[in-house]
This record gives C-alpha cells, structure tokens and sequence, in this order.
C-alpha cells in the first residue's frame, strides 16, 4: 500500500480503476504520476508486466515512464510496453507485417529521409524546390495518406481550392510512395496506417494482439487523431481495461487530426466506462487556475474540473498596456529585469501566438542586456524569408554581392534552375567577374528561355536600384517585398506555415520603421541585422525564454508574460471564421495562463504598425480579457518614461479598467478605428491640454471607462483618441461625446 500513500485522495482513485476509465487531469495535476503509479500498481498487484501496454506521445515521456516505473516496482522481471504509438506500430510491424505483405526488415525513413525522397521526386519531375521547399511538401502528402487519397483525388482537392503546393504535392505522391515501396521502406505514417489495417483485416493477428494486453493506458489522449484511436479500440476489444488520461482543455492540434471531443466519444464507445478528475493542483496559484477556468468555460461540450492549488500567494493576473508594439515589449522586459534582480534563479517566459511576435521582445532583451533564449523558431532576423528580403536590400546597395544574388535570384521561383545559377558561377569564375557581371552578359548573349529570364530579373533589379539612397528603409523594403512578387507569392498560399512567413516580412517592414525613427539609415539598419544575426546563441540556462504558445505546452515558469492580448492577433485572426477555431484558440489561451507558477501578466498595445502604411493601427482587447472576471485582474502602471513607450502612462491613469459584463467585441459595428459620436449635445469641456490630457481616465456613457491617448487641434473641433477596455480604440469630437472626468 505504499505506492498509494504516496497520492493524493483523486490520484488514488484514478490508479485503482478496475474498468475503462476516463481521467481528466487538468495542468499541473500530476497526470504522468497517475499514469506511471497505475502501471506499478498494476504490477504490484500481480499483472504480468508485459501485459500491460502504456502509450505516450514523445520518447522523452516514455524513457521517463520507464525508469519511473522501475524504481516504484524494482523487483519487476520483466517490463512493461511503454512507448509511443509510432515505436508499439513498428514492434507490432517487425512481427506480424508479413501477413499484410510488409516485411520485417522495413526500413523507417525518419524526417530527413522523407525530405530527400519528395526532393529526388522535384528532380525527377524538373521542379524546382525553392518554390515550395520539399519538407513543406511533406504535408500534404501525410494529410492525403491519412484520409486515404490517391494522387488524383489530391489534385482534385487541391484545384477545388486553388492551392499551388497541394497540386505540387500531388504530382510528387505517386514517386514518393513508389520510391519507400522500392526501398521497403515507411514512413511516420504508414507506421500507424499499417499497424491499423493489420488489425483491422487480420482476424489472427487482432485476436493474438487483444489476448496479450489486459490493461492499456494512454496518455495526452486529447492529442490523439482517428488512426491511433481505432488502434487503441482495435487493441482493447471488450476484455481489456482500458485508461485514457488528458485534458480537453489543453487540445490545440486540431492541425494534427487531434480532437477534443475523442474524451467523449470514449465513454460512448466503451459503455460502463466512468469519468475520474484528478483536480489537486502543485503548478500554479488559485487565482491564476481560476482566471484561466473562467477564459476556458466559454467552450461548449467540456467534460469540465475544478482545479485547487496547493501553491501559496494570491497576487491578481496583471494587465499591462501599452501605447505600442514597441512600447509592450520595452515594459515587459523592464518588468522582467526587475523581477530577476529580487530573484535571480526565477524562470520567466514570454508567451506568443505566432513567431513574428518575438521580434521586438528579442531586440528589447539584447538592449537591456538580458540572456536569453528563443524556443519554437530562428532568431528573427535568421528566419529564411526575413534573410530572403534583407538579401534583395542588400542587391540595391551591391549587385555584385555574389551571396546575395544566389539565394533570391530564383526565389520566388522565375525560371532561374539551379543548372543556369552553376553555369553563371562557373563563368564567373573563369573571368574573373562577379555573379552578377556574369548575370549581365548571359542576358545579353543568347535569345533562348534562360536568357529572357535573367534578363528580367536584372532588368527587376536595375529597375529597384534606381534611386535606393534617396528611399527611407521601410519604404524601400515594402516595395521589394511587393514588385519582386515575393509576399505575394507568401500569401497565395492558404497555410499557417505561409501566413507566419508572410507576417515575418510584414514585420521586418515595421522594424525598419521603428530604426527609421532612431536615425538609421538602409546601411545601419542591415549591419544591426547582420550583427544581430551572428551574435545570436541558444543558452539552455538564460533565464528568460522566448516561446510560442504551442510550443510552450507541458513547461512552466515561475513567471509568465502572455503578450499580444488583442483580435486578430490573438485570437489569431484565421480563428474568426469557425467557432471550433475559435474555441481552440481559447485552449491555447487556457494553456499559456496555466504554465505559470507564481505570476501571471498579460499584456496588450493600443495600436500595432500597419504593413500598408506608416501610420499605427488601433486595436482591439482580445476577448480573453473580458472573460477574465474583475475580481481576479488588476491593470498595473506601465514604467513612465520607457524607452518606445509612446506615452507615459500614470499609475491613476492605468487604474482597473471598466469590465461590464457586455462584450461586443465580436459585433460587426464595434470595431477598432474612428468611431464619432454625434449626438447632437454639448458635454462640458475636459480643460487642459494634450501634454496634461494624455493619458487621463474618462467615462463615456456608452463605451465606459477609457484613457485618452491622443488629443487632435483645439477648440470647439478638439478630438480625443480614446482606448476602452471593453470597445477598442474610439476617436471622438469632444463637444458630442459627453466624457466625464473619473
């Protein structure tokens, strides 16, 4: 009975299930200790340790598992299965496969095996790659091979939505499957595809199978898709005991096939199957569980919990804000910096939704010379399209830059093969010349294909350059992003991959912005790339991390910083056209908020720069704040004075914003931007002027509690930008718009 004395009363319970059995186990609850004591448990209690299947989804976990389970239960023979669900198909494959026609000595092509098989099938077809790169190919390919696509029907699918890679994809798929059959080879995915049709077609194999495991245990089960669900029914039959732990809450790779709902569909599928909730959690403070429970029971079709911490401290979810992009990421790190001065071992995290977000927060680190480390993505300024772009800034200074030449004189593609680029080197070489020297004469030589289009890239490029000294740098990058067609052919594509890239570019505009309004020049600002780029290292140990949300997921910290709290960005704005998006974005949400031990801040700007123009754009409050409830947040004051803060706001003028239950922030005619009201009444006037306005608390009887941040000419004409919490960012004449001092 020790194994038990060691868990709480939900734990225990979970662990001594003795029939199919649903644990939801919310963040921070010990789920991996559920599974792992219920394994020794089992074992304990006479199960024969190799009757026992135990899934999780990375080897990382299931190495962990394993020398968790052999220390709870040492004098154990033999051990459990426990792996992943690609590791239990290729063990099942070695062994029975031949009765599908797969033999046992089949090779696994990981990754990069897969990357070079779609690359030799570009070759093969004379494509070329730095159109749609060969591992972004590989996608569509898994996605047609999970639903059981031929290559016809990819091309069907792809021409019904107009979508370039997925047609691409379709042309690689016959070679790509034909070249792992001829090699005897699979990839991840016919790992499991193989594994369920054996099961599913072989009475023999499904039935040996079912005899040898009485008891299954899954973890991260609202992660799985619908292959590894019809492997575990398959596996379980009607005698085995089946364990599902997870949380629907904590499910946010629809991308991936996994949905919450799996949770559900169990207890349908295994009739008599209960529900346990395993709610004690060691992670985070109360209030924080509470924020995030409020946020997340927004969701329909939750089994739901109610999480209790053990942790001390009932500090309120802050809410910072600030007047920009720039502005946010200055007081965040200034917040971090004198966090770690009064606890230098703390762990702190920046939590972002999408990767261009680091940007600023990355460039506010290294000023304030904070360590630091980036996890889910390059350094900003190594991102491949973001080094794309500062490669054609750095053709309008130098075409003979040779480096910089090769890697955009065919991206986006423009016929330029790889075969022309190596017959140009070689020329060069033997004159003498540069690249581009050498680019110049071969479009003057010849009148065939090749040539027309060298010719029309040098005349792109001549035609750029004309002038560069006298462009600002972000105007100068906005029209290289635009006349070399290479955001264009970014946002053609309907992918998340090519959305991001699309806003690195967007972002890398802003960002010459901002170092235009320091005095930078095109040169200074692409050395500070440049240097950025090279200095830039990965440190285990930094104390501060930069990291995506999806990325963030099963890590805490002591303190957590979830930026970028406005729609559209997040939510993402791809999330607005489906509720169930919408709802998985609130998971993410939830997920962000519970990776935090003793601190939560979420943080928004008022306005964010704008690709199409130079001027700011307001914002909009995400409506994650308004589902936090009023008594669990507080609004702090930003630092005054912070560098690239825009405004200083005052602790008065930052006071707990208006949180009325109504949130319209979803409604077609409460968006950000100019808003007049024009009721016909005269309000008495605020007084005061712009340098003493900015930044004061006023009322409005419709819009409620706002600050003032921008105040427009004077007299009866003077106009207010004000930013509420609730309704955006509103410009109002003051004369109508009735505004009371608070």
């Amino acid at each position: 009975m020790s194994l038990l004395d060691d868990l709480n009363p939900g734990q225990r319970k979970a662990v001594e299930a003795a029939k199919p059995v649903v644990v939801v186990a919310g963040a921070g609850t010990g789920k991996t200790r559920v599974i792992t004591y219920r394994v020794a448990w089992l074992i304990s209690q006479g199960v024969r340790p190799e009757a026992i299947l135990a899934v999780t989804f990375t080897n990382k976990a299931a190495t962990e598992m394993k020398e968790r389970i052999r220390a709870l239960v040492p004098e154990a023979g033999a051990a459990p299965w426990v792996g992943t669900f690609h590791s239990f198909c290729a063990r099942l494959l070695r062994q029975d496969g031949p009765l599908i026609g797969i033999p046992r000595d089949f090779a696994i092509y990981d990754d990069e095996d897969q990357t070079s098989v779609v690359r030799q099938a570009l070759r093969r077809l004379g494509r070329d790659e730095r159109q749609f790169s060969p591992r972004s190919l590989r996608e569509p390919i898994s996605y047609a091979k999970n639903n059981g696509w031929d290559s016809e029907r990819m091309r069907m699918e792809a021409d019904r939505v107009f979508d370039k890679r997925a047609r691409l994809a379709a042309d690689v798929f016959d070679f790509y499957v034909a070249a792992l059959k001829q090699a005897g080879a699979l990839d991840f995915d016919d790992l499991l595809l193989e594994a369920v049709r054996l099961l599913r077609s072989g009475d023999e194999a499904r039935a040996r199978w079912r005899g040898r495991f009485e008891h299954i245990v899954v973890d991260e089960f609202q992660d799985v898709n619908e292959k590894q669900y019809e492997m575990v029914r398959l596996l379980a039959g009607e005698n085995s005991c089946v364990c599902v732990v997870g949380d629907e809450d904590q499910s946010i790779y629809s991308w991936r096939g996994a949905d919450p709902g799996i949770l559900q569909r169990f207890l349908e599928d295994f009739p008599g199957a209960e529900v346990l909730r395993v709610e004690t959690n060691y992670r985070s403070t109360q209030t924080i569980l509470d924020a995030a429970a409020a946020v997340v029971a927004h969701n329909s079709g939750r089994l739901g919990k109610n999480l209790t911490a053990t942790r001390t401290g009932e500090q309120l979810v802050r809410l910072q804000e600030a007047i920009d992009g720039t502005g946010e990421a200055a007081t965040v790190v200034h917040e971090i910096g004198r966090l770690l001065r009064k606890e230098p071992e703390a762990s702190v995290a920046i939590l972002y939704r999408t990767n261009f977000q680091s940007r600023p927060f990355e460039e506010a680190c290294r000023r304030a010379g904070l360590v630091f480390r980036l996890v889910g993505g390059f350094s900003f300024y190594q991102r491949a399209e973001v080094k794309d772009l500062l490669a054609y800034a750095r053709m309008m200074i130098n075409p003979d830059d040779d480096v910089a030449l090769a890697r955009v004189i065919n991206t986006p593609v423009r016929g330029i093969g790889e075969k022309t680029v190596e017959s140009l080197r070689a020329a060069a070489a033997e004159d003498k010349i540069s690249l581009w020297a050498a680019l110049v004469a071969a479009s003057e030589a010849a009148s065939n294909r090749t040539a027309a289009a060298l010719a029309a890239f040098r005349q792109l490029i001549e035609g750029l350059r004309a002038g560069w000294e006298n462009r600002r740098p972000a105007e100068l990058l906005r029209e290289l992003a635009g006349r070399t067609g290479y955001l264009e052919s970014l946002e053609q594509q309907d992918r998340a991959e090519f959305t991001d890239r699309a806003s690195n570019v967007k972002e890398l505009v802003s960002a010459a912005e901002e170092a235009e309004e320091q005095g930078e020049t095109l040169l200074s600002f692409l050395d500070r790339a440049a240097l950025v780029s090279d200095a830039d290292s990965y440190d285990a140990h930094a104390p501060v991390t930069l990291i995506t949300l999806h990325s963030a997921k099963g890590l805490e910290f002591d303190h957590v910083f979830l930026v970028g709290m406005e729609e559209n960005l997040f939510p993402h704005a791809r999330s607005m056209a489906s509720e169930a998006a919408l709802e998985e974005e609130r998971r993410l949400c939830y997920v962000g908020m519970t990776r935090a031990r003793r601190t939560l801040t979420l943080t928004r700007a008022h306005y964010r720069r704008s690709y199409d123009r130079r001027s700011q754009t307001a914002t909009m409050p995400s409506r994650f704040l308004a589902e936090v409830p009023e008594k669990l947040m507080e609004t702090v004051a930003a630092p005054t004075g912070g560098e690239g803060s825009g405004v200083s706001f005052s602790p008065s003028a930052m006071r707990q914003p208006d949180r009325s239950t109504h949130w319209a922030g979803n409604q077609a005619g409460d968006r950000a931007g100019e808003t007049f009201d024009e009721a016909p009444r005269f309000a008495s006037r605020l007084g005061g002027t712009p340098k003493t306005l900015i930044g004061r608390k006023v009322r409005h009887p419709t819009f409620g509690l706002g600050t003032i941040v921008d105040v427009e000419s004077d007299g009866e004409d003077r106009r207010f930008t004000v930013s509420f919490a609730r309704h955006g960012t509103r410009k109002l004449i003051e004369r109508y718009a009735k505004l009371e001092r608070v």
